[in-house]
């Protein structure tokens, strides 16, 4: 692999993308927070037992959000000259050779985007990094492309270069 550059002591490099998807996935929460109290009220008047019940799948619901919002800074995307760790919090990650990276997409569409086969790793937020493979990753979706929220997405895009992973 010409023009690999070695990663640093710790073995990867890290890329985070918390100040990118955290805020609207923080949003997610605050409109959770309100319809549980709107829908917690009305319906404890007709049908208090039900009312619980909705209470507690919705509090289950908010605290698995915020488990994957807190876990964030500590799972980043990592990249080292074997590898490529894309993830998202407690919620998704996907490893990838970085052989079987055909590039990073300069730029696409929304379209492109909700394709079946473009894993969306940015979740509610719109993705700064596309990153396309040479083969489907196993799985029934056939997942040919990966697109994500980082922060710092100019650093990323060199250091895939530098280490020859892009196409």
């Amino acid at each position: 692999m010409t023009g690999a550059i070695a990663p640093p002591a710790g073995g990867d490099l890290s890329f985070g993308y918390r100040d990118g998807v955290a805020p609207m996935m923080g949003m997610l929460v605050a409109i959770g927070v309100v319809e549980l109290a709107v829908t917690h009220v009305l319906l404890a008047i007709w049908h208090p037992w039900i009312a619980i019940l909705l209470s507690l799948v919705t509090l289950i619901g908010l605290g698995w959000i915020v488990r994957a919002i807190v876990a964030m800074p500590h799972r980043p995307v990592l990249l080292n000259t074997d590898r490529l760790v894309m993830r998202v919090g407690t919620l998704r990650s996907v490893e990838i050779p970085l052989g079987q990276i055909a590039g990073l997409r300069a730029s696409w569409d929304a379209a492109a985007i909700k394709d079946r086969s473009v894993l969306n790793l940015a979740l509610l937020a719109y993705p700064n990094v596309v990153v396309d493979l040479r083969a489907p990753l196993p799985g029934r979706r056939g997942i040919v492309a990966i697109a994500h929220r980082l922060d710092d997405p100019a650093a990323f895009a060199a250091a895939l270069e530098r280490l020859g992973a892009r196409g």
